[in-house]
């Protein structure tokens, strides 16, 4: 996952959004560029901590330079309302075998990124936020299997129930 062009001012609480999303549905890390953001990570590392899993956010300088060498080993899928619709592209996304970059947007993103993209994908064809496009790009690519997700490590759980909160200590 890579979230494209954060700022700390403005982003902060999308860019953690994007990043708990990202976790909540599998992901095993993300790269983000734009501001460097010790508070960040700081949230990571605190989710991590409580609800568990390795979940690894880095911060990288040249977000283009990721893509081009992340295309060597795998495949870039770029979240946009520009692109193809979800359903025309999700069953050839989901055969492909190699390891996949999913990338967001933050502000304006560089027309180079559509034309690295091995997929322009688009959730719809108006405006909408990054989180909600990731979220239904990654059930669509699972196709519902994020609810059986484990995270080892985890203190807390969620204990699913028709009303109410219920979370326990797992420790």
């Amino acid at each position: 996952m890579l979230r494209f062009s954060h700022r700390v001012e403005r982003d902060k609480r999308v860019t953690a959004h994007v990043a708990l999303t990202s976790r909540a549905f599998g992901c095993r890390g993300m790269y983000y560029s734009g501001d460097a953001d010790p508070g960040l990570h700081r949230t990571v590392r605190e989710v991590n901590e409580r609800w568990g899993g390795e979940f690894l956010i880095q911060h990288v300088p040249e977000p283009l330079q990721l893509v081009r060498e992340w295309k060597r080993k795998g495949k870039v899928i770029h979240l946009t309302m520009y692109g193809l619709p979800l359903p025309q592209v999700i069953d050839e996304i989901r055969r492909d075998g190699l390891p996949k970059l999913v990338v967001v947007g933050g502000e304006k993103v560089p027309a180079e990124f559509f034309q690295l993209a091995d997929w322009n994908v688009s959730i719809t064809c108006q405006p909408h936020s990054e989180v909600g496009a990731l979220a239904v790009f990654l059930h669509e690519l699972l196709e519902g299997r994020e609810f059986g997700l484990e995270f080892k490590g985890a203190r807390l759980r969620v204990v699913p129930q028709a009303r109410g909160k219920r979370v326990e200590e797992t420790r």
